[in-house]
């Protein structure tokens, strides 16, 4: 699986007015709920946050990629957020967060090497400072889907 095929319109908002970490997490894992991601936004959200407590996810340049094994994940997928505003997060760089990765992984073997292999892939293409200016500007899902598949 490679990040392009995870590109859900779904779950996908790139105009989100959360106003900290906590709004922003349950409003993409609604998302995740609703196209049938997920089977429990509340064990989901717990899951998310105990891993969270394990360490920082907002990796810096104002992007954040939350993710926590769970059961309640029926269907391995990345929801996107592009906040309107900065938010608090605790990151490698002491900024705040416009860009939130929030993936949706199974305890299950098979989805554990997928998101493996997802999370390497963003990584890399987060580590390349043009995309990620192109994914701090994207207004649309088209532009990420080309960030996605530009070599």
């Amino acid at each position: 699986m490679k990040v392009i095929d995870a590109i859900d319109e779904r779950i996908i908002d790139l105009s989100m007015n959360t106003k900290n970490k906590k709004e922003t997490i349950k409003a993409l894992a609604d998302k995740l709920h609703d196209a049938g991601y997920i089977n429990d936004v509340g064990a989901f959200i717990k899951d998310i946050y105990e891993r969270e407590a394990q360490g920082i996810t907002g990796i810096g340049n104002y992007i954040a990629i939350p993710h926590g094994k769970s059961d309640s994940v029926t269907q391995v997928g990345i929801a996107i957020g592009k906040l309107n505003d900065e938010i608090e997060w605790e990151t490698l760089d002491g900024k705040g967060v416009k860009l939130v990765f929030l993936f949706a992984v199974s305890n299950d073997h098979e989805y554990a090497k997928n998101h493996m292999k997802l999370l390497a892939e963003i990584a890399t293409k987060l580590g390349n400072d043009e995309a990620v200016e192109k994914l701090n500007k994207m207004q649309e899902v088209s532009e990420l889907r080309e960030i996605f598949t530009a070599v």
